[in-house]
């Protein structure tokens, strides 16, 4: 079951940074060792969370309103809000809140403050269902787009 907010990363303030980015995803399976030595594994969770390290370069008032947002909108950072991310399926909106206090501001220019944190996301952002079954149709995706779009432009 996803969750949804009306909460969004404020406008104005800069994207994450693709330098330090990483992710951790939450382990979906269960493992237990047997006494021969293997090991049964077995889905646990169809939805599990993934952590994300975002950074972000701010200006003095960029720095300041994004401070002032986590305070009064997101309850000094307890609420879940909605951030655009790209991943390995485009730019798209995430669900996430902050696991921590955030890093930062440091000041890094004269004018620029580098903030640091570590996001849980809702779920890991995935093709829906049923598109595991068919990895030549995502593999030759760009090819698909080329043929629809530039060999029968009519349809």
């Amino acid at each position: 079951m996803a969750i949804t907010t009306d909460i969004t990363w404020p406008e104005g303030l800069p994207c994450a940074l693709r330098e330090g980015h990483s992710t951790q995803h939450g382990t979906p399976f269960r493992r237990t060792a047997l006494a021969s030595g293997r090991a049964r594994q077995r889905r646990k969770s169809v939805s599990v969370p993934s952590a994300k390290t975002f950074k972000w370069y701010m200006n003095e008032g960029q720095c300041a309103a994004f401070e002032a947002w986590f305070r009064d909108v997101l309850l000094d950072g307890g609420a879940w809000f909605n951030m655009a991310a790209r991943t390995p399926l485009g730019k798209i909106n995430l669900v996430c809140r902050f696991t921590d206090m955030y890093s930062g501001p440091d000041l890094v220019g004269a004018d620029s403050w580098e903030i640091s944190a570590r996001l849980e996301t809702w779920e890991r952002p995935l093709m829906p269902p049923g598109w595991g079954l068919m990895p030549e149709y995502l593999l030759g995706a760009d090819i698909f787009d080329v043929a629809m779009n530039a060999k029968w432009p009519e349809a």
